[in-house]
C-alpha cells in the first residue's frame, strides 16, 4: 500500500496554549475535545501535529519530538517568523516557545534545519527534504577555519540535541584563544551564535557583549555580503533584548 500518512501525537501542558501558538505560525485547528482527554489536532497545508495534555506536565521535561521534511525550509521559517514578528512583535529567540535559525547541521549532511521548541516543550525539526527537492542543495563542505569547526559542532549541541550549555563551552573555548588569522566572517558569525546562546540561556548582558563585539569586527563588502545570515540574526537579537 502507499499514500500512507502519519501524524505525530505530542505531550503539553495546555492544549489552548498549543491551539494559540500554532495559530500564530499559520496553522489551523482542525480537531479539539476536552473529554474524555483533552486533545488538539492543527494543520498547515500538508503539515498535520496532534497533541494531548497532561496534568501537570513540564515542558521543560519534554523529550517530545518529530521531524518535518520539506522542499522549502527557508520559506517555512520566514513564514513562522513573519507569524511571531505579527503576534509578538519578534521572533521568539529564548525560553519556551521559541525558533532557531536555519544552519547546516553537519549531522545532516551539511543540508540545512531548524526547529521550534512549542509551548509543550517538544521540538519540531524541520529539515530539507531532497527527495521532493528538484535540484538538491550541495551539502555544505566540512569547515576549514578553527572557528567554523567550532561554530558546526556548537549548532550540534545546542540546535540538534538541546546541550545548550555543552555549545556554549566550545564557543567560548574558541573565543577565548584569538588567532591572528581568523577569519572575520567566521568571527562575526560565532559571536552572533554565541550571542543566540546566551538568549536561550536568559542572559541578555552576554548576549549584548557579544553583539558589540560582533560589530566590532571590520569586514570588507564581500565579506559582509557572506555574513548576511549572521548580520539578519544579530538584527533579530537586537531586538529581543529590548
Amino acid at each position: 500500500m502507499t499514500n500512507e500518512v502519519t501524524v505525530p501525537l505530542l505531550p503539553c501542558a495546555s492544549i489552548d496554549d498549543i491551539e494559540a501558538f500554532y495559530g500564530v505560525l499559520g496553522f489551523r485547528t482542525t480537531y479539539k475535545q476536552r473529554k474524555p482527554n483533552a486533545c488538539v489536532a492543527v494543520q498547515r497545508e500538508d503539515l498535520h501535529l496532534q497533541f494531548f495534555e497532561i496534568a501537570g506536565f513540564d515542558p521543560e521535561q519534554s523529550y517530545g519530538s518529530c521531524l518535518v521534511l520539506t522542499a522549502d525550509i527557508e520559506g517555512l521559517h520566514r513564514a513562522f517568523a513573519a507569524g511571531m514578528r505579527a503576534a509578538y512583535g519578534k521572533v521568539l529567540v529564548s525560553g519556551t516557545p521559541r525558533m532557531t535559525r536555519p544552519r547546516a547541521r553537519k549531522n545532516a549532511d551539511g543540508l540545512g534545519g531548524f526547529s521550534v521548541i512549542d509551548p509543550g516543550g517538544n521540538w519540531i525539526r524541520v529539515f530539507r527534504d531532497a527527495a521532493t527537492t528538484p535540484t538538491p542543495p550541495t551539502p555544505a563542505t566540512t569547515p576549514a577555519g578553527r572557528l567554523a569547526k567550532a561554530l558546526a559542532n556548537a549548532v550540534v549541541q545546542a540546535d540538534s540535541r538541546g546541550s545548550v550549555g555543552q555549545a556554549v563551552r566550545i564557543l567560548d573555548s574558541a573565543l577565548a584563544r584569538p588567532h591572528t588569522d581568523d577569519d572575520p566572517v567566521e568571527q562575526v558569525e560565532v559571536l552572533i551564535y554565541r550571542a543566540e546562546l546566551a538568549m536561550v540561556l536568559h542572559d541578555p548582558q552576554t548576549a549584548a557583549e557579544m553583539l558589540a563585539r560582533a560589530q566590532s569586527v571590520t569586514l570588507t563588502d564581500d565579506q559582509s555580503e557572506k555574513a548576511a545570515p549572521a548580520l539578519d540574526n544579530a538584527v533579530e537579537l537586537t531586538a529581543a533584548l529590548r
